[in-house]
């Protein structure tokens, strides 16, 4: 049995009962980042063996993996903040577990996206989720295919690509398009600032971008 379980985005206390009982239960405890994930697990006194699962190594361990699946061991698949498989690995493991038959469960918990969706005030109903952009090849063309989406848009970003990002979405969308942009969501600093692109993108300029952030964008009027 294969586990998917989403871990906390920041906020500790944002887990649920039953992601700690089968982190306590399974044989191993499949990490992004072992260092990151051992301060959860410490937190709640999980001593379940761990191992590293990245983007870096994924492909390499996974006949491995399902070899271990196979003879009957459980594992726990984990990320460093969120549910694993949503920009973060996980997919792959997933899609070879189905093709072997390997029973998966996903357990529901924790994402960053929905509670920025929720935070903007912009239409729930209908969105589209862009996750990060391409950092160059194939960025201006994506964003100007979604020039005419109306549906309400979400995208991940990092703090040293927030300002060209706000600044991209105001040439292509228009610097009047409503955005929502938060970030440290849950944390002691957690902010969203919700307006004008033009307004929006000002504020940061003059304020050094912490944290991670999710960028909610209002979908065309």
């Amino acid at each position: 049995m294969l586990y998917i379980i989403p871990t906390p985005i920041g906020n500790l206390k944002d887990i649920t009962l039953r992601a700690l009982e089968v982190l306590k239960n399974v044989d191993l405890i499949l990490a992004e980042d072992t260092r990151t994930s051992k301060k959860l697990l410490k937190n709640y006194d999980i001593a379940t063996n761990i191992s590293s699962y990245h983007q870096h190594n994924e492909h390499k361990r996974l006949d491995g993996l399902i070899t271990k699946l196979k003879s009957g061991i459980t594992l726990a698949l984990i990320s460093d903040a969120g549910t694993p498989s949503i920009s973060d690995p996980g997919f792959l493991l997933v899609r070879e577990c189905l093709k072997h038959k390997i029973n998966i469960e996903t357990l529901p918990g924790a994402t960053a996206l929905i509670p920025a969706l929720v935070n903007s005030g912009f239409s729930c109903e209908k969105f589209v989720f862009e996750g990060f952009l391409p950092a160059k090849k194939g960025r201006s063309t994506r964003l100007k295919d979604l020039c005419n989406e109306k549906r309400t848009m979400i995208f991940y970003e990092s703090p040293h690509r927030i300002i060209k990002t706000l600044n991209d979405f105001a040439e292509i969308f228009g610097d009047q398009r409503r955005v929502s942009v938060s970030r440290e969501l849950t944390k002691l600093y957690e902010e969203t600032k919700i307006g004008r692109l033009i307004d929006v993108l000002e504020y940061f300029k003059n304020k050094k971008p912490k944290g991670e952030f999710v960028i909610v964008l209002e979908g065309l009027r």
